[in-house]
């Protein structure tokens, strides 16, 4: 039987586009004609089987990330396919491109195809995940903390930021600045607050927050932001990048202007990537995203299985890999 995603293919429209004319939202006439004529062509019933009719939900549940190219989201999903698999659900992944409206596009999407339920690392803190609550359908938040009250599985991210600062300091570097996440994403907050609180309690920066840059935790985000703190007078001689892609940016700009570690500090939180060169002067705050993305899998199967307890925070902690040649070694 053919999926909303086929009768969007067909119609040359979004899947969200379809989701509206079988829910009664507007759309232009030309629209929902292309979309009538492609359902009709391809036998599409709204209800997608009998089967999820009896069951009121199907077989399946949604993770929506916001960088699939991320090898740590990658590393979340792997942990939640094999949960999911081995309860005998599928997994069907997202890309939301840290894209408020592609992700709530999902969200519809998971309601409209009476998915089992949706593991969300959220773009901001109010994702629109009202349609699938509303049904009934468990939503558990992974990485980054919402505003709902729905299970969640995060990280001890202001600690990390204090262990990464921590580390530099120890290493001998004496003006660390902090690379981390846009503003209004909890994971980055918290990772920066715990660097703030750090180079505050050693009275490294009269203001910190001047050695502070938000950034969109990509490699263009970690490039942009080390070239405007290596402009400042003075500039730091260390950085926390509050995660992996952001690390890699700094790392090549610091290569290319000739300041690799040791002579530039440099403290990442998460796995540089395999394709990386990782030198022995970084250290790596380590987070266990496969973990994590298992016990999500495990809280949203208890609540399809009917668990009715309050909603629950599981906090992982880090390991760290601290670097083993040192400023001034």
């Amino acid at each position: 039987m053919a999926t909303i995603f086929e009768v969007a293919a067909r119609a040359g429209v979004s899947p969200a586009t379809v989701s509206r004319v079988y829910n009664g939202t507007p759309v232009s006439e030309e629209k929902a004609r292309l979309v009538r004529q492609a359902a009709e062509e391809l036998n599409f019933v709204p209800n997608r089987t009998a089967r999820a009719l009896r069951r009121q939900a199907s077989e399946v549940i949604a993770l929506i990330i916001p960088d699939i190219e991320n090898p740590y989201f990658t590393s979340l999903a792997r942990g939640v396919e094999d949960v999911a698999q081995a309860a005998g659900y599928s997994v069907v992944l997202c890309n939301s491109d840290d894209d408020p409206a592609k992700e709530a596009t999902y969200v519809d999407i998971a309601a409209l195809e009476n998915m089992a339920g949706v593991i969300i690392a959220a773009v901001s803190e109010q994702p629109q995940i009202e349609r699938m609550v509303g049904r009934g359908r468990p939503v558990v938040a992974v990485d980054r903390p919402i505003s709902y009250d729905v299970d969640a599985v995060v990280m001890a991210n202001r600690d990390s930021g204090e262990i990464a600062a921590r580390s530099l300091i120890e290493a001998g570097y004496s003006r660390i600045a902090c690379i981390t996440g846009p503003e209004d994403v909890g994971t980055a907050r918290e990772r920066a607050a715990g660097w703030a609180a750090v180079v505050t309690e050693h009275g490294q920066f009269d203001d910190p927050q001047a050695y502070l840059r938000h950034a969109n935790f990509r490699v263009e985000g970690g490039r942009d932001t080390i070239a405007e703190l290596l402009a400042l007078d003075p500039p730091p001689d260390a950085v926390v990048a509050a995660n992996n892609l952001m690390g890699v940016g700094a790392l090549q700009v610091l290569s290319e202007r000739g300041l690799t570690p040791p002579k530039f500090g440099v403290a990442v939180i998460g796995d540089l990537p395999f394709t990386t060169l990782t030198p022995t002067a970084i250290t790596l705050v380590r987070l266990p995203a496969r973990e994590m993305g298992v016990r999500a899998a495990k809280l949203l199967l208890d609540r399809i299985g009917g668990d009715t307890e309050p909603a629950r925070e599981v906090v992982l902690s880090h390991s760290v890999e601290p670097a083993t040649i040192v400023h001034g070694g």
